[in-house]
């Protein structure tokens, strides 16, 4: 069912290169462009004190060589509060919108600006080198074939938002955590898969929907647990212990909200208590995200938009239309979530059933069925070819366990793709669509004919 260790190997010296080699040349261009011309955003200049500094002098007042001054340069856009956030603390509402664990990391290293950010690149792309191999692991236990997962890997190597994944940004760190994670967890590692599962919501916020997968699989193996061994008291255990993986995934970010609320609420006068803090669910996050960036459902769609919207078209379309085809290829698993899926087929896929429910009871005899059906189905095909008599090929007559692109354990990724895929079309700003969806439609999409 699974690859040997000697076929993961054998190509992982290779994604290992490309991984490299993609960082270099990026890293070459933006040095390229950034000498080229002068970048858009302007904010680097701007580096007031800490307010908790006691000093009085200025960044800007202090010796600074040539490379710290290219390297602060650098600092701009979302940089800059991942910077702040880790030489000051978090000073500013808006700040809490930038997740604590890339700004953790890099202050350990240096209080000064220029180190913290050298060492937020050097984190960011050794991260993603890593990423890169855990994403052909991956792809290996989803798709069982190494060369697609090969060709997913390069593709990931090269996807679309691979600037943002060698500069101060977290999508280096959430992507080794999640692609880690999700590795372990369909390896029956739960525990450390959960931690990094975990981690990635400390990184990014979308890193919560990652206990989606979790949740995915215990839906699955209650029901296998209830309905196909009739045991109420495993199905309820499995539930339980469902629920608390995931509740262990959502605790690192709703701690950093609940530390935002004490910072920004608790102890304030009733004319500085901010809006968010009285509401009944007060989520200092979605009020910084509508706020101060204007995101909320269809608040982008505006006509000035529109070549914003044009620039993330490619990679929308390519996610909208890799679900389609999965949908019409597998409609009955597609529209049943998957419990319409065979018990051979589920035994054999990663991300349904796992440890006892399958691999230990039937998952023997469900792979010998299934390599019995695939021959028999192979030796007509050929009669009936060497017959010349093709019609009684049956069109849709194949193995029930399909590796690749149409595997059921590929399922999850789509429906987690969809959702990323319509949450960047209809609430965020759409530019950042290539981030949410690449490595997932990456994985999931080199099968498509």
């Amino acid at each position: 069912m699974f690859q040997t260790k000697s076929n993961l190997d054998h190509h992982e010296p290779l994604v290992l290169k490309s991984a490299i080699y993609s960082r270099i040349l990026l890293i070459t261009l933006i040095i390229f462009f950034r000498i080229l011309a002068s970048p858009y955003d302007t904010s680097a200049s701007l580096n007031p004190p800490c307010l908790t500094a006691t000093t009085t002098t200025t960044p800007n007042e202090t010796h600074r060589s040539p490379i710290a001054s290219s390297i602060e340069n650098g600092i701009i856009w979302d940089s800059v509060y991942f910077i702040r956030a880790a030489e000051c603390g978090y000073e500013y509402e808006q700040s809490y919108a930038f997740l604590p664990l890339l700004p953790l990391f890099i202050s350990f290293f240096s209080p000064h600006r220029s180190l913290l950010a050298l060492s937020s690149y050097l984190i960011n792309n050794l991260a993603f080198v890593l990423a890169a191999l855990y994403f052909y692991r991956l792809s290996i236990a989803i798709l069982k074939d190494p060369e697609i997962a090969l060709r997913a890997t390069i593709l990931f190597c090269f996807n679309p938002a691979s600037i943002f994944y060698s500069s101060i940004y977290s999508e280096s760190l959430y992507a080794i955590l999640s692609l880690g994670g999700v590795y372990y967890f369909v390896s029956g590692r739960n525990n450390l898969a959960v931690l990094l599962l975990a981690l990635s919501g400390l990184a990014r916020s979308n890193g919560v929907l990652n206990a989606g997968y979790v949740c995915f699989q215990t839906m699955h193996r209650a029901y296998h647990a209830l309905f196909q061994n009739k045991n109420f008291t495993l199905a309820l255990q499995i539930i339980i212990v469902g629920a608390f993986r995931s509740a262990c995934i959502f605790a690192p970010f709703v701690a950093f909200q609940a530390y935002g609320y004490y910072n920004m609420c608790v102890g304030r006068f009733p004319d500085e208590i901010r809006p968010w803090c009285k509401a009944r669910v007060p989520l200092l996050y979605n009020y910084i995200q509508s706020h101060y960036w204007g995101v909320g459902f269809l608040r982008y769609f505006q006509l000035k938009q529109l070549p914003n919207f044009l620039l993330a078209s490619p990679i929308l379309s390519l996610a909208f239309f890799s679900i389609v085809h999965y949908a019409k290829s597998r409609p009955r698993i597609f529209f049943s979530l998957g419990f319409d899926t065979t018990i051979e087929e589920k035994s054999c896929d990663v991300m349904f059933l796992s440890e006892d429910l399958s691999r230990s009871k039937v998952a023997g005899s469900v792979e010998k069925s299934s390599v019995r059906i695939e021959e028999h189905f192979n030796v007509r095909k050929r009669k009936n070819v060497i017959k010349g008599d093709v019609s009684h090929v049956p069109k849709n007559s194949e193995p029930a366990a399909r590796p690749g692109y149409l595997s059921a354990s590929v399922l999850p990724f789509v429906l987690h793709l969809g959702f990323m895929a319509g949450t960047a079309f209809l609430v965020m700003h759409v530019q950042p669509s290539s981030l949410l969806v690449c490595f997932i439609y990456n994985d999931i999409s080199c099968k498509i004919p």
